[in-house]
């Protein structure tokens, strides 16, 4: 049977693992799919390593246009990433008739709504299993496997480099700074971290499980971000004495009143499985009516792991390629005309418990001015730390660990204990997550 032909633009780390998976699985490949999947043109601007890797099997260019425009490609494999080319090079493919597939989350968390509704338009798709969680099949879990649930919510390590960080923190005691410049030393970090630190990386895939989950639009700009650069080890120390881990999660709640969609370092009860996942691997905790928690665990990133979920993309076009496009899986699970847009939540409306760190002066009657204003707001205590000061000093540390409330009511809280004069530094809020 003829072969499908892909354009593969990008031969770094993902395109060059795509390739040789491909190549070395071709036999299992084409058993699964039906019919020979061959990527016989590359783009890259650097041909020495795309002529390297492709070793003659494949057509090397360093024009983009020259793959999304050549009416032999069937599907177009963008591994190019970022926001402004690539989706030049999306749009065009799609208006040239070509599915397309693609790993990357930004793009398609900012400007996916575009891109899905030109998709629908031309009777193309646009597969993107690699753009959250690496090797793990999360968006066919969530598009296929779970369509006879409810999704009641979402919560996900999917930012390998942060989680590396955390483990590290914890296991070792060590500030965040000295943990970052090791993972940089080792490659789990990039030169510049900021989308992984920050939590940028984590609000793009959530955003787009968050839109297949619910049946929603994606609504990156809505999205609370908040990444781990602030977080101190004795915090970590703190969290692990009142039986929690701290992790970088992505959330994501449907609620009565609306979608809860946020990224934040978020306590875990130790005894969840999802605490215990450690150095750079990812795990999403996703919650269905009629399954229940479900726990889908593995690499989050790297050349074969991300290679697994474009490949299987591929195959899925390929089975797909001849279907009527009424018959397709849907984009976002849901069909277009059936999305809802829902209302995202600010977050001071979200609900959820607290870890609050408070650097006091040791004497009488401090404790019972924190407890009586968090009283004052509906805010009940759960659990409380009370370090004793060493010898010689004059303030001390106050963990306390709140029930379920609002974060409008938690704001309000730490505007009053902080005005308190005994209370000598900023107070430190994290949020707690049992995930039941």
């Amino acid at each position: 049977m003829k072969p499908i032909n892909v354009g593969l633009l990008g031969i770094g780390t993902v395109g060059g693992g795509t390739f040789t998976v491909l190549t070395r699985n071709e036999a299992e490949i084409t058993r699964r799919a039906g019919r020979p999947i061959r990527i016989s043109k590359v783009a890259d601007k650097n041909l020495a390593l795309a002529k390297e890797v492709t070793a003659g099997r494949a057509e090397v260019t360093d024009d983009a246009f020259a793959v999304v425009d050549d009416p032999a490609i069937d599907i177009v494999v963008e591994l190019i990433g970022g926001y402004g080319i690539a989706k030049e090079l999306v749009l065009r493919a799609i208006a040239n008739g070509k599915h397309v597939v693609t790993a990357n989350k930004a793009l398609l968390a900012v400007h996916g709504n575009e891109i899905f509704a030109a998709a629908q338009a031309r009777g193309v798709i646009v597969a993107f299993e690699a753009a959250v969680a690496g090797g793990i099949p999360i968006i066919k879990a969530l598009r296929e496997g779970l369509s006879a649930n409810r999704i009641e919510w979402i919560a996900g390590i999917i930012n390998g480099t942060t989680n590396f960080i955390l483990s590290e923190m914890r296991d070792k005691g060590l500030s965040f700074a000295t943990v970052l410049a090791e993972a940089q030393r080792l490659g789990y970090a990039e030169a510049d971290p900021t989308f992984d630190v920050e939590g940028v990386d984590a609000a793009h895939k959530l955003t787009i499980m968050s839109a297949i989950a619910f049946g929603i639009p994606m609504h990156f700009e809505q999205a609370h971000v908040e990444g781990i650069s602030r977080l101190a080890a004795e915090d970590i120390r703190y969290a692990e004495q009142l039986g929690y881990r701290i992790k970088l999660l992505g959330i994501t709640r449907r609620t009565p009143e609306g979608v809860e969609l946020r990224v934040h370092p978020t306590l875990i009860p130790e005894k969840r499985l999802i605490a215990n996942v450690e150095g750079a691997m990812n795990a999403v905790l996703v919650k269905g009516d009629a399954v229940g928690p479900t726990l889908y665990y593995g690499k989050g990133a790297g050349a074969e792991p991300t290679a697994s979920a474009v490949i299987a993309d591929l195959v899925d076009v390929t089975r797909m390629h001849t279907a009527d496009p009424e018959h397709r899986v849907p984009h976002l699970a849901f069909q277009p005309q059936s999305l809802v847009d829902l209302p995202i939540l600010p977050l001071a409306e979200i609900s959820t418990s607290y870890y609050l760190r408070l650097r006091v002066e040791d004497k009488p009657g401090v404790l019972a001015d924190i407890t009586r204003i968090l009283a004052d707001q509906g805010i009940s205590i759960d659990a409380m730390i009370q370090r004793e000061p060493d010898e010689g000093e004059e303030q001390t540390d106050i963990i306390i660990l709140t029930h379920q409330t609002r974060e409008r009511q938690i704001d309000a809280a730490i505007t009053l204990i902080q005005s308190l004069p005994a209370v000598k530094a900023p107070l430190i809020r994290l949020r707690l997550e049992n995930l039941l």
